[in-house]
């Protein structure tokens, strides 16, 4: 059975590959700080960082920026900024692989959430408040409404929302969706989302548990943490921040978990990269992944903490050489990375 699950992983990848898009669909929702962080956690930009070398392996539909972390403020304005430096070196990209993005293109998809800053108090964490006190009716967004407009796309691939923030925009969707539609259109819906919860950021985190046992829930509590210190903050100004480019040039050379790789956030697309890899079903988290393994909570379709962080660490090796080489995309040109 599980030789047979490869195969078709393997005939899914060399499909989409042929008609020309992803086998991925993905939103990121990122408690996003500007830089240099003064007022959130680094570690969200050194994910950016990682993920934007990755985005030609994605069909990217939203950069999200959600509340999150301490002043729980959601500015677009801050992604817009990571996208300006990722805008100096897409041309450069593009010479290794067409496929990857302008910066125009993420520009476009880029959304912003609600938070401390625009009509919403949220606290951070669960178990701190009432969730109906962070969503429900008039609490939409720009970037609620864009996640469902992703949805309801006419695509049947799934959309992967790969939560790093609070995950109020994707829950507000849900929220809208089963106010304002029937059940069985409800039931359609929520069949179509993949869910990536790291940490427990927000009421809307519980809220989700609680009340969406069909709803495909991979809820990383302390897993995520085996990518903490993969490398030194030695290595990440060798290999990533010095002399690779103005784009690799944000990533902070440490985080609030410590100096060198902390990125808690990246494991909710690594967990996809190894996918396409042909590492893991991404439907079955049960299995070995980038992004950890997970156990099925029986009567539900959600998959949560089981085999701990180093069911990420042990794969660490593979990951970051995977980013040294992209971080080298960002200024070698794609005729020269060939000859050597």
């Amino acid at each position: 059975m599980k030789k047979l699950k490869q195969i078709l992983l393997i005939s899914i990848l060399l499909l989409t590959c042929k008609i020309g898009f992803s086998q991925f669909r993905i939103i990121v929702t990122s408690d996003f700080p500007s830089f240099p962080v003064t007022n959130s956690d680094p570690d969200d930009v050194q994910s950016i960082v990682r993920f934007l070398l990755y985005s030609n392996e994605f069909d990217v539909e939203g950069l999200v920026v959600s509340a999150g972390t301490f002043d729980m403020v959601a500015d677009k304005k801050t992604m817009l900024a990571a996208l300006d430096e990722y805008d100096k070196v897409d041309e450069i990209l593009r010479e290794h692989d067409p496929k990857y993005p302008t910066a125009d293109a993420l520009r476009a998809v880029t959304y912003e959430g609600k938070g401390n800053n625009n009509g919403i108090k949220i606290k951070w964490g669960c178990g701190k408040q009432p969730v109906s006190e962070i969503i429900g009716k008039g609490l939409d967004s720009e970037a609620s409404n864009a996640i469902i407009a992703s949805v309801d796309k006419p695509d049947p691939r799934p959309v992967w929302v790969s939560v790093w923030g609070g995950p109020r925009e994707v829950a507000q969707a849900i929220w809208d969706v089963r106010n304002t539609r029937s059940e069985k259109e409800t039931k359609a819906f929520i069949s179509k989302l993949r869910i990536f919860l790291i940490a427990c950021q927000d009421a809307s985190h519980e809220w989700l548990m609680n009340e969406f046992p069909d709803l495909f829930i991979i809820e990383s509590k302390k897993t995520y943490q085996g990518i903490f210190r993969s490398d030194s903050q030695e290595w990440v100004e060798k290999n990533i921040i010095n002399n690779h480019g103005p784009l690799c040039a944000i990533y902070p050379p440490k985080a609030m978990g410590g100096p060198g790789v902390i990125e808690g956030d990246s494991p909710a697309f690594l967990y996809l990269v190894s996918a396409l890899r042909g590492i893991n079903d991404p439907e079955d988290p049960t299995q070995p992944s980038w992004g950890g393994q997970y156990v099925h909570k029986k009567g539900t379709k959600h998959y949560v903490d089981g085999l701990g962080g180093s069911t990420i660490s042990k794969w660490k090796n593979d990951f970051q050489k995977e980013f040294m080489e992209r971080a080298d995309r960002c200024i070698k040109p794609f005729d020269q990375r060939r000859s050597e």
